[in-house]
C-alpha cells in the first residue's frame, strides 16, 4: 500500500502541473545503486511539441537532462520517490511541500508558504532568460566554477562572455527559424578550448530540450583530446571534437556554423564553409586582420588615416569585416556586425552574424558595394571572394 503522504505529494505535483501553478521540484536523499547520482531537478517546459516535463539527473561529475511527456514523467517520479529518492521538495504558486521518508518507511509531509509568487519562464522560444546556470557541471569541468558552483575570480570575464554568447545564439536561432523538430547540427570551426562550444550544447539540450549534434574542429590535437574527454565526463553525447584545419575539414550538413577563434583568413575559410553548406545561421568573431592591410592604399581623403600604423590597422579591420558582410549579403544572407565581449585570445570584440534569407536570392547591390569598396582602398584580392569565385 502506497504511503498516504507520498500519494498526496505526487497528487499535488500532478495537479499543480495540470492547473499551471507548478514552479519546480527537487528529489534528493538518494539511496539507490548508482554511487554517483545525487538528485533530480524537475521543471516544466512549454515546447512546440506541447507541454513537457524536464528532468535533470545531477551526478557528482556530470549532469544528464531528459524531457518526458507529462504523464510519463510523473510516472517515473512516482516510481523513484520512496525507492531511490527519500525526500521531495515541491514548489507551487500556492504552497511549498516538503516530503521526508525515513529508513523504516515512515514519512512526514510539511506544507509552507510559497517561495515563489510569480511563474518562471517555461517557453523555449523566448528571446531572453538565456543565462547559464552556474551550477552546471560543464562549467566546473572547464574550470570556470569551483566545487561550490561559484565562478572563480579569474574567470568572471569568461563567464560574462559565455552568458552573452548564449543570449546571442539563442536570439539568432529563433530569428533564423531553424527547424527544432529535427536534429540541429552545428559546427564550430576553430573551437579552441571549447568554452562556447560546450555552452551552446548545454543551452540547446538542457535549456531548449533540442536534439543536437555539435562538432568542434581545431588543429590542436591536445585540445581536441581534452575537449572530448570533458564532453564524455559531462555526458554530452551529441558533442564531439575533431582534429583538422578549417580549410580542409568537410563539415557536411550544418544548420549553424560558428567561427569565434579563427585567425586572419581562416575566418574566410569558415565563412565559405558556412555559405557552401547553406547554413541557416553563421556567426564569426574575426581577429588578426592581416590579409588586406598591406594592400590598402588611398590617394584621396583617407590618405591621412592610412599614414599612421595604428589607424591603418583599425581601418583594415573595419574594411575587412565590411567586405565579408557584403559578400554574405550578396550570397543570400541578412547580416549585421555588432560589438561582442572580448575573448581571452584577442581584444577584438566584433561579431558578424548572418541569417539566411527566406528567398536566398543573391543581392546584386551588395556585390556592387563590395567591388566599389575594394576599388576605393586599392585592394586587389580578398580571400572569401576568391573562395566564392
Amino acid at each position: 500500500m502506497q504511503d498516504k503522504n507520498k500519494r498526496e505529494f505526487m497528487q499535488t505535483l500532478s495537479a499543480s502541473i495540470a492547473e499551471g501553478s507548478f514552479v519546480k521540484a527537487t528529489f534528493g536523499n538518494y539511496r539507490g545503486n548508482d554511487p554517483h547520482l545525487q538528485k533530480l531537478l524537475i521543471r516544466r517546459l512549454d515546447t512546440k511539441k506541447g507541454r513537457r516535463l524536464f528532468v535533470l539527473f545531477r551526478f557528482d561529475t556530470r549532469d544528464t537532462a531528459k524531457n518526458y511527456d507529462i504523464q510519463d514523467g510523473i510516472s517515473l517520479l512516482a516510481e523513484k520517490l520512496g525507492t531511490e529518492f527519500y525526500s521531495g521538495h515541491l514548489f507551487t504558486l500556492e504552497n511549498d511541500f516538503q516530503l521526508e521518508i525515513g529508513k523504516k518507511g515512515k514519512s512526514r509531509l510539511n506544507r509552507a508558504k510559497p517561495t515563489f509568487n510569480t511563474m518562471p519562464e517555461t517557453a523555449h522560444d523566448r528571446q531572453k532568460n538565456n543565462s547559464v546556470d552556474p551550477s552546471s557541471f560543464f562549467l566546473k569541468a572547464l574550470g570556470i566554477t569551483g566545487d561550490s558552483g561559484k565562478v572563480k575570480p579569474r574567470q568572471h570575464s569568461k563567464w560574462k562572455q559565455i552568458n552573452k554568447f548564449v543570449e546571442t545564439i539563442g536570439n539568432l536561432f529563433d530569428e533564423a527559424k531553424i527547424n527544432p523538430n529535427r536534429p540541429v547540427r552545428m559546427v564550430d570551426m576553430g573551437s579552441g578550448k571549447g568554452y562556447l562550444t560546450f555552452a551552446a550544447y548545454n543551452y540547446f539540450v538542457n535549456k531548449r530540450g533540442l536534439t543536437v549534434e555539435i562538432i568542434g574542429v581545431d588543429a590542436n590535437a591536445q585540445l581536441v583530446e581534452l575537449s572530448n574527454s570533458i564532453a564524455t565526463s559531462c555526458d554530452f553525447s551529441g558533442l564531439s571534437f575533431r582534429t583538422g584545419k578549417i580549410a580542409d575539414f568537410d563539415i557536411g550538413r550544418a544548420d549553424i556554423l560558428i567561427a569565434l577563434h579563427a585567425c586572419d583568413t581562416a575566418t574566410d575559410d569558415a565563412l565559405f564553409k558556412g555559405i557552401s553548406a547553406n547554413a541557416s545561421l553563421i556567426l564569426a568573431s574575426p581577429c588578426c586582420h592581416k590579409e588586406i592591410r598591406p594592400q590598402m592604399s588611398h590617394k584621396g581623403s583617407f590618405l591621412p588615416v592610412l599614414k599612421h600604423g595604428a589607424l591603418l590597422e583599425t581601418q583594415a579591420e573595419i574594411v575587412t569585416d565590411t567586405l565579408r558582410a557584403l559578400l554574405l549579403e550578396s550570397n543570400g544572407y541578412k547580416t549585421r556586425v555588432f560589438e561582442f565581449v572580448p575573448t581571452e585570445h584577442t581584444p577584438k570584440n566584433n561579431m558578424i552574424a548572418a541569417v539566411r534569407r527566406n528567398d536566398s536570392e543573391k543581392d546584386k547591390a551588395a556585390k556592387e558595394s563590395f567591388l566599389e569598396l575594394k576599388s576605393e582602398f586599392g585592394i586587389k584580392s580578398q580571400k572569401l571572394e576568391s573562395l566564392l569565385s
